[in-house]
């Protein structure tokens, strides 16, 4: 082979690995750009969900002051105790986001504490919230906290929960238990009211 050729092959094989790496470089960068574009777009959401639920978590324990806070989880991140993460802020997103149940139903919010109670669905340590944020899982801890809630407590909690995320909702729910007022039967025993005769009537009679 000739020097000249050699040369060639040299000049073609350079340009070539230069074209790759280019190439590569150019597919990364995109990546890297569509990935900035995309968490602009859900930070925001999540951040308004977490903020949603704190929220509402305080107004449950502002009415129900004797509710158990459970909020000495210490933090992943900082290793702070997260006092922000308390019982109810993880039972409001256990079942909003977790099992995608409505907010505005009693028995909604009942089937939830059925499954702390271990008498509904099975509950998964790693979805449970906190499981990925907090050094120690709370899913133990919560569920034993709503057990040792009695029944009226647990009744109060439901409630408290429906008027807080439905405020102007009227105050019989569609899963109240009360029955519906039944109709009065008719009297098949009554008879119509005939008119009493009067003197005189006979004489009608007569041709």
């Amino acid at each position: 082979m000739s020097r000249r050729k050699r040369n060639l092959i040299l000049v073609v094989t350079a340009l070539t690995v230069v074209s790759l790496s280019f190439l590569g470089s150019e597919v990364k960068s995109s990546a890297n750009l569509n990935r900035f574009r995309t968490q602009p777009e859900i930070a925001p959401q999540l951040i308004a969900q977490t903020a949603r639920t704190r929220d509402v978590g305080q107004q449950v324990y502002q009415q129900f002051s004797t509710l158990p806070l459970e909020n000495k989880y210490v933090s992943k991140e900082t290793g702070q105790v997260d006092a922000d993460n308390t019982l109810v802020s993880r039972l409001i997103r256990y079942h909003v986001y977790v099992k995608g149940r409505p907010t505005n139903y009693r028995l909604d919010w009942k089937l939830t504490l059925a499954d702390y109670l271990g008498a509904n669905e099975l509950m998964q340590e790693k979805v449970y919230p906190g499981y990925d944020t907090l050094r120690q899982n709370p899913i133990e801890g919560d569920r034993a906290a709503i057990a040792r809630l009695n029944r009226q407590q647990r009744n109060t909690l439901v409630e408290t929960l429906v008027s807080i995320f439905n405020p102007n909702s009227p105050a019989s729910a569609p899963d109240s238990e009360t029955p519906p007022q039944q109709k009065t039967a008719p009297n098949r025993e009554a008879r119509p009211i005939l008119p009493q005769p009067r003197p005189g009537d006979a004489q009608l009679l007569m041709p």
